[in-house]
């Protein structure tokens, strides 16, 4: 399935979840639809700790989907774009970036100062690796306060990194909130320069957002998935 858009530009989704997240049911038949009616270019998949998902859909769809993962590391987590394996949780920040670079990833900081989400950074544990990483997340679109993402904006520009942003979306609504717009790219290193030379095209989602992972987490609990999509 290929997106077809007048602009040059493409518009990219850069922190998304799909049904191998333990908290989202999205499939991808329901993602596609959701980048063609929003002019969707290239969709980077980042769920919790596995990039299996992630590159079955890229291989399935090459020209939207890239594989990407959001690793929860023993400090916070990281995302990473352009991944060829997963990396699992609960290592070490360093030897997470160690293991993303052996596969050559692009590699940023999640939401590192939301003030109500786990995977968030104490600024002390961030300082000790911000120059291991390529980027920051300086807006995501499920964080609850403004000055969360402010707070990201701020530490990226005082430490030289460019900025991020993702909708961190969880439900088909979510995609789109919170893109890029970049140059074409091919691999990590055009993903890379696009990202120094992007613009933010960003808005928060609505509070309900939250429900649907939630929703999703007790369905996938209680086996109550595959009876939903069966209609049973």
């Amino acid at each position: 399935m290929t997106t077809q858009h007048s602009d040059s530009r493409w518009l990219i989704e850069m922190h998304c979840h799909t049904e191998w997240s333990k908290d989202s049911l999205n499939r991808i038949e329901q993602v596609q639809r959701a980048a063609q009616r929003r002019g969707i270019n290239r969709i980077l998949v980042t769920d919790h700790n596995t990039a299996e998902g992630a590159l079955k859909w890229a291989q399935i769809d090459p020209d939207l989907f890239i594989p990407g993962e959001e690793v929860m590391t023993t400090q916070g987590e990281l995302l990473a774009w352009f991944v060829k394996e997963s990396v699992p949780a609960r290592l070490t920040p360093e030897e997470t970036i160690r293991r993303l670079r052996d596969q050559g990833a692009v590699i940023s900081v999640a939401h590192p100062f939301d003030s109500v989400r786990k995977g968030a950074w104490a600024e002390e544990n961030l300082d000790r690796i911000v120059d291991l990483v390529d980027c920051i997340e300086v807006f995501n679109a499920r964080c609850f306060f403004d000055g969360d993402n402010l707070k990201a904006q701020t530490y990226a520009l005082a430490h030289h990194k460019p900025g991020t942003a993702g909708s961190d979306a969880h439900i088909p609504y979510e995609y789109g909130r919170a893109m890029m717009r970049v140059a074409p790219f091919d691999d990590a290193e055009g993903l890379l320069d696009a990202i120094q030379g992007g613009e933010i095209v960003a808005r928060r989602s609505a509070w309900w957002v939250h429900g649907g992972s939630s929703y999703a987490k007790y369905l996938k609990r209680y086996g109550l998935k595959k009876r939903l999509w069966e209609g049973g």
